[in-house]
């Protein structure tokens, strides 16, 4: 596991790309929302925001949504993206809302960027009793060789995800449950390389190396013989959903 310094280093640097990280990044897939939000209505906090994807899927489903994320450049694009969002920077350790404000707080991945330690009280504290921690995270289906490869290609090894263990919620939460969904992004070659650049571990390389990530990437595109050039790529991913209730 990285440091705890380098781990603020990687969560700061999508302030450098937050347009790209908009137009590459995918949402999340309807029944993985559906599942952490099953049985909530009104208020709903999304922290961590970042550019909105999950804030959408929210503001769909019906929700009254405040968005919160310590990057003014992620807010930036929220805002133009969902003008009617109350956006607030802040952090999961200080969150800007009011105690038992919100029926339900979504973290989408950004939970592995917190101190648990302080996060946890924090989000009951602006919970409802009984209310809802809603966690989720895209992961790429490293199951599918070439995904693999272009994981190795990009460095992914060497960036923290919270892939490696179930998060860490605990008391006064009750058990944390867990939902997987498979599905899969459709996206051209242009896309796949944007994806690539708005990963943490490609934005703190670099300029030479960041050009040597994106030139091996091309050669995996046009030579590996399930990719061959294709103009439409399908990447597989697993969306990996945990859910815990406030107790009492």
């Amino acid at each position: 596991m990285r440091s705890r310094h380098d781990r603020d280093l990687h969560a700061a640097s999508f302030d450098r790309a937050a347009d790209v990280y908009d137009a590459s990044r995918p949402s999340y897939p309807a029944e993985a929302v559906a599942w952490l939000t099953d049985g909530r209505e009104g208020a709903a906090l999304d922290l961590g925001a970042g550019t909105g994807k999950l804030t959408a899927a929210l503001v769909d489903r019906g929700f009254d949504v405040t968005a919160v994320d310590p990057s003014p450049e992620m807010l930036r694009v929220l805002g133009s993206r969902l003008p009617g969002v109350e956006a607030l920077l802040g952090t999961a350790e200080r969150i800007p809302v009011a105690d038992a404000s919100q029926g339900l707080v979504t973290v989408a991945q950004a939970w592995h960027w917190v101190d648990a330690a302080r996060a946890v009280p924090e989000v009951a504290r602006v919970l409802t009793p009984g209310g809802r921690l809603g966690l989720v995270w895209n992961y790429r289906d490293e199951r599918v060789e070439w995904v693999r490869l272009l994981s190795e290609l990009i460095g992914a090894g060497d960036a923290y995800t919270g892939g490696e263990e179930q998060p860490v919620v605990g008391a006064p939460f009750g058990p944390l449950e867990r939902h997987d969904v498979p599905w899969t992004q459709q996206l051209d070659l242009g896309g796949l390389l944007d994806l690539v650049r708005s990963r943490s571990y490609f934005i703190t390389k670099d300029p030479d190396a960041q050009a040597a990530v994106i030139a091996s990437v091309r050669r995996l595109h046009a030579e590996h013989p399930e990719l061959a050039g294709a103009e439409t790529i399908a990447l597989p991913y697993v969306t990996h959903c945990y859910r815990a209730d406030l107790a009492g």
